[in-house]
C-alpha cells in the first residue's frame, strides 16, 4: 500500500519539526505549512491523506482553516486532527469537533499517542471511500444492467456492456462474447467499437471467476504501461462459451465483487440474445417453409416476389403470398393474417391452402373468397384476415380481382401510377359477398401487391405511406426483383421493421 501524505500545518518550528519526525519515522510521508493560508494552498497543488492542524495560526484560525477544508469541495474530504498547546479545555475540543475534526490532541502528545489516532482517523476514512466506491459503482451497475438488457442486438448488447464498465473501473477495457454463430466479437472503449477479437485459448468452467491476465493477452486495446489486466470470466452453460470483461488491475479493490456481478450480468445477457437470435432464426426458416419460394414461369409475364420478417420479432407472422398457373390463367394472392405467433403462421398456411384449393376447382376471385370465409368461420371462428386475390389471362392481360379487406393494388402504366379499388370486407365475419373489379393490364403495365408492413408507420397516417408508395412506383426497373428491393429500401429506410413485409409485382411483356 502506498504511504498516506500528511501535511502538517502549524506555525512553531520546533513543534512542526516533532510533528514532522514522529509521522515520517511512522512511515507517512509528510509536507509541512507554516500558515491557514498556505496550508489551503497546498492542498490544492497535490494529494493528501491526512491534515494535522495547529489550532492558533499567525492568519487565521485552525478551525476556521478546518471548516474551510469540510466545506469546500475543492478540497475533497480529507481527515483533520487538531493539535493544541493553548485551546486545551473542553469549549475549544467541543468547537473543533463540531466545526469538521476528526480528532482533537491536546499537548503535551506522546509519539505513540499521535501515531495511533492518525491510523484510526485513516482507517476510517479509508472505509468510508471504500464503501462510497462500492455504493458508486453498485449504482453504475445497475445502470449498465438496465441497458444491457435493453439492448435489441448482441453487438448493441456489447457496447453497452463496454461504455458502463468504463463508468464503473475507468478505461480501457473489453467486453467479449459469442455470437450464436460462433463470431467472437469485441467491444472496446467509450463511445464502444466493436470488432472481432477472439480470446486467447483459456479453459473456463461453468460459473464466473476474476484472474490477473497480462497486457498481451489482451491486445484489443492498449493498456498503459506496467498495468496489469483484471478478467472476470462467467460461463453459464457447459455449452456455451464465456463472456469476458476486461478492465485495469489498478481499478479492482481487494474485496469488491462488482467486477464479477458485471460479467454474470452480461453473460446472463448474451444468453438470452442468443437465445433470442436462434428463436429468430428458427422461427423465420419455419415461416418461409410454409411460404413459396419457387415462382411459376409464365410466358408473357415478368414476376418477383420479396418478403423480409419483422426485425423484431421472435415469433413468426401470418403474411402470405401465392402465384400459381391455373391452366390459362395466373392466381395471384396476398395476404395478412392478424397476429404474430406460431399460432397465426399456421392459420396463414391453412387460408393459403384453402385458396389454392378453391381456386384449383374453377372457382371466380369473388367466390373463392366467400367459400374461404365460410370455412374460417367454421373451423376458424375466432381468426380473421385480409386477402387480395386476383386471375391474370397472360395472353389478354384480363384480370378479375376481387378483395378481403386488403390495401388496393397499385397499377404503373406508361408512367402512370393509380390504385384499383376492390372492395370487400375482411375474412373471419358474416358479410355480403365480395363484388370482383375487372381491369385490363396492358402490355408493359405493372401491377404491385403488398401488406400494410410496407406503408404503414406509426409516426404517420395511412394515406402518406400510400403516397410514398406511389411516388416510389412512379419508376419501375427492368428487373422487378431490383424493383421490389428498392421498395423495401426507400420506404421504411434504415430503421428495424415493425412487422412483416410481403410485396409481389408482376409485369406484362412488351
Amino acid at each position: 500500500m502506498t504511504p498516506a501524505t500528511v501535511l502538517v500545518v502549524d506555525d512553531s518550528p520546533t513543534k512542526r519539526y516533532l510533528l514532522v519526525s514522529w509521522l515520517s519515522r511512522a512511515g507517512f510521508t509528510v509536507r509541512e505549512a507554516e500558515t491557514g493560508g498556505a496550508a489551503l494552498a497546498s492542498l490544492l497543488e497535490a494529494e493528501f491523506d491526512l491534515v494535522v492542524l495547529d489550532v492558533r495560526l499567525p492568519d487565521m484560525s485552525g478551525f476556521d482553516v478546518c471548516e474551510t477544508i469540510k466545506s469546500d469541495p475543492r478540497y475533497g474530504v480529507l481527515p483533520v486532527i487538531h493539535v493544541s498547546a493553548h485551546a486545551v479545555d473542553v469549549a475549544d475540543r467541543t468547537q473543533g469537533l463540531n466545526r469538521g475534526a476528526d480528532a482533537y490532541l491536546v499537548e503535551p502528545i506522546e509519539p505513540d499517542e499521535l501515531i495511533a489516532t492518525a491510523q484510526a482517523v485513516l482507517r476510517y476514512y479509508r472505509a468510508r471511500q471504500r464503501a462510497e466506491l462500492l455504493a458508486e459503482r453498485m449504482v453504475r451497475l445497475a445502470e449498465t444492467t438496465l441497458a444491457i438488457n435493453s439492448a435489441p442486438t448482441l453487438p448493441a448488447l456489447l457496447e453497452a456492456a463496454a461504455e458502463g464498465a468504463v463508468d464503473i473501473f475507468g478505461g480501457p477495457v473489453a467486453v467479449v462474447a459469442e455470437t450464436s454463430d460462433g463470431e467472437s466479437l469485441a467491444a472496446t472503449g467509450k463511445p464502444p467499437t466493436v470488432r472481432r477479437w477472439a480470446v486467447p485459448g483459456h479453459r473456463v468452467a461453468v460459473g464466473s471467476l476474476v484472474r490477473s491476465d497480462e497486457p498481451g493477452d489482451w491486445d484489443v486495446v492498449e493498456w498503459p504501461a506496467g498495468e496489469t489486466v483484471a478478467v472476470a470470466a462467467a460461463r453459464l452453460r457447459i455449452d456455451r462459451p464465456p463472456v469476458y470483461v476486461a478492465v485495469p488491475g489498478s481499478s479492482q479493490t481487494p474485496g469488491f465483487p462488482v467486477l464479477r456481478q458485471l460479467s454474470q450480468a452480461v453473460a446472463a445477457a448474451v444468453e438470452a440474445q442468443r437465445s433470442f437470435d436462434e428463436e429468430h432464426r428458427i422461427a423465420v426458416t419455419l415461416q418461409r417453409s410454409l411460404l413459396q419460394s419457387r415462382l411459376p414461369e409464365v410466358p408473357g409475364v415478368d414476376l418477383a416476389f420479396l418478403y423480409e420478417p419483422a426485425g423484431a420479432q421472435t415469433e413468426v407472422g401470418g403474411d402470405f403470398y401465392e402465384l400459381t398457373m391455373l391452366d390459362d390463367r395466373l392466381l395471384v394472392a396476398i395476404g395478412d393474417v392478424a397476429g404474430h405467433s406460431l399460432h397465426a403462421a399456421t392459420v396463414m398456411a391453412e387460408i393459403r391452402h384453402a385458396v389454392r384449393a378453391y381456386a384449383v376447382e374453377g372457382h371466380s376471385p369473388g367466390a373463392v373468397l366467400e367459400l374461404v370465409n365460410r370455412f374460417m368461420r367454421t373451423v376458424l371462428p375466432a381468426e380473421s384476415a385480409t386477402l387480395c386475390l386476383l386471375t391474370l389471362e397472360p395472353a389478354t392481360g384480363r384480370i378479375r380481382m376481387a378483395s378481403a379487406g386488403h390495401l388496393p393494388p397499385l397499377v404503373h402504366v406508361d408512367g402512370e401510377v393509380r390504385y384499383l379499388e376492390p372492395r370487400g370486407v375482411l375474412l373471419g365475419i358474416a358479410a355480403p359477398p365480395r363484388a370482383e373489379l375487372e381491369y385490363t393490364l396492358p402490355p408493359g403495365g405493372t401491377l404491385v401487391l403488398y401488406t400494410d408492413g410496407l406503408i404503414e408507420r406509426r409516426d404517420a397516417d395511412l394515406d402518406q405511406g400510400m403516397r410514398a408508395l406511389a411516388a416510389g412506383a412512379a419508376r419501375v426497373e427492368d428487373d422487378l426483383d431490383a424493383f421490389c428491393r428498392r421498395l423495401l429500401t426507400q420506404l421504411t429506410g434504415t430503421r428495424e421493421q415493425a412487422d412483416d413485409i410481403a410485396v409481389v409485382a408482376l409485369r406484362r411483356s412488351l
